[in-house]
């Protein structure tokens, strides 16, 4: 999966990393914590790669979508949390035009809507958490899955595996995440 690393990183760095993990109030490897956002990041690219996604933005919403959650189970308006966090960011850690913001906007604030339609970039956002469920032992079903890539039957197997052994993908070392003190 190394050319999945091929995201912009001077625009996803360890400090942008750090300064969302000092705001996060759960426990950093938690089930909506940055092993998660990180195989939601790597879901996306790969999902993108397919569907032609705009990567940063598929990026952006993997470390930012959970990032104001205030607990790990019902959290209404976390996603909108996440994308007003992330605005706080935009041309000074990363840069997103208004149109990209949007989208970048939408995919955090209903991504727990079960919503299936929508700008493609939207719709790989959703799925890259989506394919993400088995680690809170869900099985993730096709009927909620946006993009014909997501519901190919390996790449949900893919997904779904790496999700219920907690994988760590490989940008969790150069994040360089210690356990939270």
């Amino acid at each position: 999966m190394k050319s999945q690393l091929s995201i912009p990183f001077n625009e996803i760095t360890p400090l942008l990393i750090r300064t969302i993990l000092n705001e996060y109030q759960l426990p950093w490897r938690g089930v909506h914590g940055i092993t998660h956002w990180a195989r939601v990041l790597e879901n996306g690219l790969r999902l993108a790669s397919q569907t032609g996604a705009q990567t940063l933005v598929v990026a952006l919403f993997a470390v930012f979508h959970d990032s104001r959650r205030t607990n790990e189970g019902r959290d209404p308006g976390h996603g909108r949390r996440g994308a007003e966090f992330a605005r706080i960011f935009n041309g000074k850690a990363f840069h997103l035009c208004e149109d990209d913001f949007a989208l970048f906007e939408t995919a955090c604030t209903y991504h727990t809507d079960r919503l299936t339609t929508g700008d493609i970039t939207v719709q790989t956002c959703w799925d890259s958490d989506r394919l993400d469920l088995g680690r809170a032992g869900i099985v993730p079903d096709p009927k909620y899955l946006c993009t014909a890539e997501a519901k190919q039957p390996e790449f949900l197997g893919w997904a779904y595996e790496r999700s219920c052994l907690q994988y760590e993908p490989e940008i969790c070392r150069y994040w360089d995440i210690p356990t939270k003190p």
